[in-house]
This record gives C-alpha cells, structure tokens and sequence, in this order.
C-alpha cells in the first residue's frame, strides 16, 4: 500500500496519537493485516499498535487494532472464538485450496441436495482434526509452509484440534455446473475456513474450495461496529477517535469482574498477592479476572491459582495520572 492511500485532499501533519483501546477496523480486499497496522501507525503517529488475528489479504472483515497499553491484551483477545460467513465452491479443487490458487481437480457434473449438504456440514461441529493448508503461515522446520509450496514442494503436517462452536447453512445454489454453498461458521482460534471447506467436500464425495470470506465478529467486535480505513482517518482529523475507541475492560468481558477493597488497592497496583477475600465478591473459581479499584477503574487482570488462597497480577494498568 502507498503513503497516499485514503489521504484526504487537505491532509495535515497531525500530533502522535496517545490512547490506549482497541480500534474496531474493517479490514478491506487487497489488504494484508500488517498493511492494515502499518496504514494505522501512519495516521495515528504511533508504534504501539497490534492486531489480534491475521486475515489473507483477499479476505475482507472484522480486525481489531489494540493501541497502546492494550497490545498487552492481544493474547486473550486471540484466543476467542471469530464468525466468519464462507462460500464454498463444489466440483473444483485449487491448490491453495481457494480461487486465488491453481486448479488440481474439476469434476464436470455435481450432483448434490440440500439435505446432504445439511448432513455433512452437521459432522464438522465440535472439537474436528484438520491439517494444515500448505499455502499458510506455519511453521515446519523453521520454514513457512507457504514458502515450501512456493518452491513445488509438499510436506508432511501434523494435524490440529480445533473447534467448531456453530456451523449454519445460509443457502444453497446448487443449480449449475459448479454449486455454491454459504454458511456461516464459529469457530476457535487456529481454524482454517479454507480447509474446512475442502473437508467438507470430501465428506460429500466432492472436490471443493474455498470461493469467498468475511470475518463478522472477532474479539467480542461485530462487523457492524467497525469502521473503514476512511473514517478512521476523518475521526482522526477531527479529533473525535478517542470517542469510537472500545475500553480495553471492555474488550476482555468475558473475564468475571471484582473490586478491591480500599484498603488493598495500593498493594494491588504494586503487584502484590491478595488474599481471595480482599475483593468483592470474594473469588471462588479458578482463572483469570478483571479487578477494579472502588471507584470503578481497571487495575488490570489478575487469577486465582489452583489450591491457593488468593489472586495474583498478570496484566496490572497503573492508572493515567
């Protein structure tokens, strides 16, 4: 991407940005995630920014930027489950097991319903085994999968436990010579939707690939509360990013909230163990929390450990003074 891309005709030089958040992006097509971040770091004139899931450049969708203190949070923010919608092409099989790859198989007549495009994607819900796409990101013996199939070559992979938290069909288009099929997909971290679509296929006895892909949620984040590239940058301009900014509590939710007592805040901030029942409600299960000071600011992410009477810092945001 160019310096010039979505610069506004009367651009200025603006001062560095300083907040800490998460900035809800939608990612466009022909972007990569780190073109993303970068485009970000040029309008904000800060460093610290990281995402929290990488998207394939043809991908478009939902990417959450965590700035400042909250690159601290990427980590469990990363390791909730994401909602993608798919579009799965039947009677063709590429390479890259998507359209942007060449193809290795076709099959000229594809005879399928609706019932047993049904009953097969019903058996990809739950923990599933897949192997990873030559054409991705992993490792093997230092290398990058996708630079060996650059180079022709194929290796073995280990294959992965992921999940399948929900996987619905949202319609059929089974007449013509190549069907489609659209669903949408919740899954765990790690899971490649262009695999998912290839072993669907052969569970209906059919090459298949992947067509097309949306990320629609990640990291709590639905699509409809993000924004384009466009208006990051004349929130930026105007001043007002500050206010489309997500709280970085807010983005780990899920974590059960507690307060601390008054007299144990102090001890908090520094780092220090406390005892189960300095916080309210006292904390019975195990894992990790949000605690926050009596007058209701986050101190950060602290866990109870198993066997041991209290809770101990993780991740501890000393308050903006």
């Amino acid at each position: 991407m160019s310096e010039t891309d979505f610069q506004s005709p009367n651009h200025r030089i603006l001062q560095s940005f300083q907040a800490d958040g998460i900035l809800p992006v939608w990612k466009p097509a022909g972007w990569t995630s780190h073109d993303v971040v970068a485009k970000a770091r040029r309008l904000l004139r800060m460093k610290r920014i990281g995402h929290t899931g990488t998207l394939d450049p043809m991908v478009t969708g939902v990417l959450p930027l965590c700035l400042g203190r909250a690159t601290r949070l990427v980590e469990y923010l990363q390791e909730l489950p994401k909602e993608y919608e798919a579009v799965m092409r039947l009677g063709i099989a590429t390479d890259t097991e998507d359209m942007s790859g060449q193809t290795i198989e076709r099959q000229e007549r594809v005879d399928v319903t609706e019932e047993q495009v049904r009953a097969a994607l019903a058996l990809f819900v739950g923990t599933i085994e897949q192997v990873p796409p030559m054409y991705s990101a992993v490792k093997v013996d230092g290398k990058r999968l996708y630079e060996l199939a650059r180079e022709g070559r194929e290796v073995e992979r280990n294959p992965r436990n992921v999940t399948i938290h929900a996987l619905e069909l949202l319609r059929c288009e089974l007449n013509g010579p190549e069907p489609e099929i659209h669903f949408r997909v919740v899954c765990s971290k790690g899971t490649y939707i262009r695999t998912l679509c290839v072993d669907i296929g052969k569970a209906l006895g059919l090459p298949a690939t992947m067509a097309s892909l949306v990320r629609t949620m990640s990291a709590h984040i639905r699509s409809e509360s993000c924004l384009t590239l466009e208006q990051i940058e004349s929130a930026v301009e105007a001043g007002k990013l500050h206010e489309l900014l997500i709280p970085m509590d807010r983005a780990v939710r899920h974590l059960p909230a507690h307060t601390v007592a008054a007299e144990k805040a102090e001890q908090a901030l520094q780092g220090q163990k406390l005892s189960v029942r300095a916080v309210s409600p006292a904390v019975e299960a195990l894992g990790l929390i949000r605690l926050y000071s009596p007058d209701g600011q986050f101190f950060g992410i602290y866990e109870r450990e198993e066997h041991k009477g209290y809770i101990r810092p993780v991740k501890v945001f000393l308050p903006h003074l």
